[in-house]
């Protein structure tokens, strides 16, 4: 049995992504960000569709056209394939917690 919210690493100088299930369709996420953001100019356009909540913290996410969307604690999106997204930014001060899900 795991837990989530152990294992957070102490030192957190790249974003973390650890992979916690891996089918052939499938792909569960624990993302950890402390003020991480994707760099400018870079954006996510992903073959898969993802499904993402905020298990702690808060993060920003940027699409192409500039709207942005801020996620708290329990806050979750949808984002179909080929939708060009970005984390624009994450809260600085502690660690934000993202449970992504992705599929074909």
């Amino acid at each position: 049995m795991h837990n989530i919210y152990q294992e957070l690493p102490s030192h957190l100088p790249a974003e973390c992504i650890q992979v916690l299930l891996s089918q052939s369709t499938v792909r569960i996420e624990r993302i950890i960000s402390q003020g991480h953001s994707t760099p400018a100019g870079e954006w996510y356009n992903q073959n898969e569709n993802e499904w993402v909540i905020v298990l702690q913290g808060s993060g920003v996410i940027e699409y192409e056209n500039g709207e942005t969307m801020t996620l708290n604690t329990g806050d979750y999106v949808y984002l179909p394939a080929h939708l060009k997204h970005r984390v624009a930014s994450t809260i600085e001060n502690e660690y934000t917690v993202w449970l992504a899900i992705f599929w074909v």
